[in-house]
């Protein structure tokens, strides 16, 4: 896979992308990521990127000329545009599936206000939060969807199984780990777990899940049920 990143703070990118998961893979040839600085597609010599906005108010707005040229620049036929926005539709690991099958994702880090809205309406395929907050700029956010992406790319995890089984890959929280030794400061593994009924275990940590969910995440519930009704009604039709 293929991620190009356009940012005005290409510093915040040195160390978290070149350690763990994501360095092996850069390394192994499995991603190709490259951090562009969006600066470089202007044109004056004070190299400026922003606005006033129109109407007033405070702040100041991401100009479209410099993300057109560089976006234009940048993609290709197959390339997938996405702006990184707290107003955007926020990341699931269903989403992060969903891009990990793509070829190229040209990721686009906010800053100051936001965006020229026409960048949104011109350039992007999409726009995409990680939470309800606000954050100083959205080099943080690429970061997350950068990681969450590369970690389901095929031979990037030491074992592809790894991934189907983490928290919200099935619609639901993961089921608690345990380690060595069976018996820490009076603290038990359950005896399912040394049991070796690899059937009952499985059942055991099925419940768990639900379990967990139920009590951490509701939502994720009730999510998958609307979800699945809206299967089943689809199916009738």
């Amino acid at each position: 896979m293929k991620i190009d990143v356009l940012t005005l703070f290409p510093g915040m990118f040195v160390g978290p992308l070149d350690e763990s998961i994501i360095k092996r893979a850069r390394e192994r040839g499995l991603l190709d990521l490259q951090i562009r600085n969006l600066r470089d597609w202007t044109h004056d010599r004070h190299k400026t990127v922003d606005d006033r906005p129109f109407g007033g108010g405070p702040g100041m707005v991401l100009k479209p000329e410099p993300l057109f040229e560089a976006v234009e620049a940048l993609r290709r036929p197959n390339t997938r545009v996405i702006l990184m926005s707290p107003s955007g539709r926020k990341l699931t690991q269903g989403i992060a599936r969903e891009l990990a099958g793509l070829q190229h994702l040209l990721l686009i880090s906010g800053s100051y206000e936001g965006f020229d809205e026409r960048v949104r309406e011109g350039l992007a395929h999409d726009d995409l939060s990680i939470g309800d907050y606000v954050l100083t700029n959205g080099a943080l956010p690429v970061m997350v969807v950068i990681d969450v992406v590369t970690r389901l790319l095929p031979g990037v995890l030491g074992d592809d199984e790894s991934a189907k089984e983490e928290s919200f890959s099935h619609g639901l929280l993961e089921y608690p780990h345990y380690t060595r030794p069976a018996d820490f400061r009076g603290m038990k593994v359950p005896e399912i777990l040394l049991s070796g009924h690899h059937a009952e275990i499985a059942k055991w940590r099925h419940e768990q899940a639900l379990e967990r969910t139920r009590e951490r995440r509701p939502d994720l519930l009730e999510n998958s049920a609307a979800e699945s009704s809206s299967v089943d009604e689809k199916k009738r039709d």
